[in-house]
Parts: structure tokens; C-alpha cells; sequence
């Protein structure tokens, strides 16, 4: 109670001068969000995902209300396991990354974006670092749990090569969710496929979407098809740009894939370098599962009231 009330202290005398109101929206424990928090995630989120913008405010707040108190839980877990102030490298690797991804030239043209987007530099660099170590993390805990059969990829890979003449790539979205206990099945597609109809595939992911894609809208980005299941596949086969898929049960719940856009794989194919980006690939996928279970075992022994 008394670091909130040292907070609320800080930021009042911060926003005072700005005839701001500030109210606390969230309490996690000892930990605290207010209207002030969830207007600056808002702008991160709209950076990640400009079609945010679409939305009504309302939901916006929502959906950056939820994004918050998923970055809070895992703060508090890392930080009873990690330095903070030892671990950074990891933030300028996951830096370096994101520019990339985003297509900004360079450091500086980054910080040029943030400044006009009013986003500051040290809170995003805060969000890069959880990542990395919440990604750490789980790779440390579960590793050992995760299944490769290198002998079904590879021969999958070979089996590619030989019947088909020409390969594709797409440009894939994605959003994956589990079933509620508290609404039928079908009530949550229909759910979903409403949202889609009226906001968008991306909107709709930063609402449903529990896989680390949410953020950006459900991006997965370009996948050959060497590195996409049988059972996923066989659903993008017949499917057109812009289209999407119909419920695909996984491990982890159930993935609805969207397609942004296809082409030609021309690049000859190395059966190693394919194995690699498989087995890469499943991994990963496994520990966004364990990732996933944990989370929601931590949220749910922490004491999260909502205002």
C-alpha cells in the first residue's frame, strides 16, 4: 500500500500542472495502472499496429488495460528472478530486431519516430527487455519438455521436393485462442468471426489472440510452406489473399490463419537449411504453448482487481 501511495503521489505533482485527471484502472497486488498508463500504451500499441485507430476508444483502453497487465505479471515473476540493470543486453538485440522488422533505417530515424508518436525511448526499451528475459525464461524452464521428430521433418521436406514443381511462400497473420469455460464453442467462433466482419483480422487478433503476435496485429510474416504442418497446409491450399481459415486445432488451443499474400518460392531449397528453420520453427512453437500455461498460472495467484 505504501508504494502505491508514493505513486500516486509522483505522478499527481508530474500531471498537475497539466490539469490531467488520474485515476487508477488497474491493481495488480502492490502494482498499480492508471488512465495515464493505458493512454501511453495505447500509442505503443497504435505504433505496432496502426489499424488500431479504427476502434472506438473504448476498446482501445481495453485492449491496452489487457496488454498492461500482462507486461506487469511478467515483470513480477522476471524481476524475483533477474537483474535488471546486469541483463540489457539483451534490449539492444531485440532493438536491432524490431527496426528491422519495422523497416526504419537506423537507430536514429527510430528515435525520431518515437519522439513524434510521443512515445518515450526508455519505457520501450523497458518492453523490448521483459520480452527478452520472459523469452529466457521459458526457454530455461521448458526446453528440456520440448518433442522434435527430425526424422518426420526431414522427411517431409524431401517428400515436398519431390511432388511438387513449384513452391509457395505466404505472408501469413494469425490468431490463436483456446475455448472458454464460460461460453460454448461455437458462441466464441461466431464471436470472432464478427469481429473480423466489422473491424478486421488485425483488430480482432489484438483482441482474441493470445499468441506473442497479438501486438502486431497477428503477424506472422513470410513462411515458406516447407515450414507450415500438413493440416495447415492443406487449409491455405484453395484459399485466396485476404481470405482466412476456418478453426485449425493445435496444441496450444485453436489458430485462425489469414493470407496476406502469396508468391513463388524460387530459391533453391537446401534440405538443411530447411530442417533447421523446421525444427526452429516447432520449437518455438511449443514454448509460446508452455509460455502460455505458465502465464496464466501466474495471473491467476496474483490478487488483479479491475476498475
Amino acid at each position: 500500500m505504501k508504494i502505491i501511495i508514493i505513486y500516486l503521489i509522483l505522478i499527481f505533482y508530474n500531471n498537475l500542472a497539466f490539469g490531467i485527471d488520474i485515476l487508477i484502472k488497474a491493481k495488480l497486488d502492490n502494482e498499480i495502472i492508471t488512465n495515464i498508463d493505458i493512454d501511453h500504451e495505447k500509442k505503443y500499441l497504435m505504433f505496432l499496429n496502426p489499424k488500431l485507430e479504427e476502434l472506438e476508444n473504448k476498446k482501445i483502453e481495453e485492449i491496452a488495460k489487457n496488454s498492461l497487465i500482462t507486461e506487469l505479471v511478467k515483470e513480477k515473476e522476471l524481476k524475483g528472478l533477474f537483474n535488471f540493470e546486469k541483463n540489457t543486453k539483451i534490449i539492444d538485440v531485440l532493438q536491432e530486431t524490431f527496426i528491422k522488422k519495422k523497416k526504419i533505417k537506423n537507430k536514429k530515424e527510430f528515435l525520431e519516430i518515437l519522439k513524434r508518436k510521443e512515445l518515450d525511448y526508455q519505457t520501450i526499451r523497458n518492453k523490448f527487455q521483459i520480452e527478452g528475459l520472459w523469452n529466457q525464461l521459458i526457454y530455461k524452464k521448458y526446453f528440456k519438455n520440448v518433442k522434435i521428430n527430425k526424422k518426420n521433418l526431414r522427411l517431409k521436406i524431401t517428400n515436398s521436393i519431390k511432388n511438387k514443381k513449384e513452391k509457395y511462400e505466404f505472408n501469413l497473420s494469425e490468431i490463436v485462442f483456446r475455448e472458454n469455460s464460460n461460453e460454448s464453442f461455437e458462441n466464441l467462433i461466431n464471436k470472432i468471426n464478427n469481429s473480423i466482419a466489422s473491424i478486421g483480422f488485425e483488430n480482432s487478433a489484438n483482441i482474441f489472440s493470445i499468441s506473442n503476435s497479438a501486438k502486431n496485429g497477428g503477424l506472422i510474416g513470410w513462411v515458406n510452406e516447407l515450414q507450415i504442418s500438413d493440416r495447415i497446409n492443406k487449409n491455405l491450399k484453395n484459399l485466396k489473399i485476404n481470405n482466412y481459415t476456418m478453426p485449425i486445432k493445435i496444441s496450444s488451443g485453436y489458430i485462425i490463419i489469414k493470407i496476406n499474400d502469396k508468391r513463388v518460392f524460387e530459391e533453391k531449397i537446401n534440405i538443411e537449411d530447411q530442417l533447421n528453420n523446421l525444427i526452429s520453427q516447432e520449437t518455438n512453437r511449443q514454448l509460446n504453448s508452455f509460455s502460455t500455461i505458465f502465464y496464466k498460472r501466474l495471473k491467476k495467484n496474483l490478487n488483479i482487481y479491475e476498475y
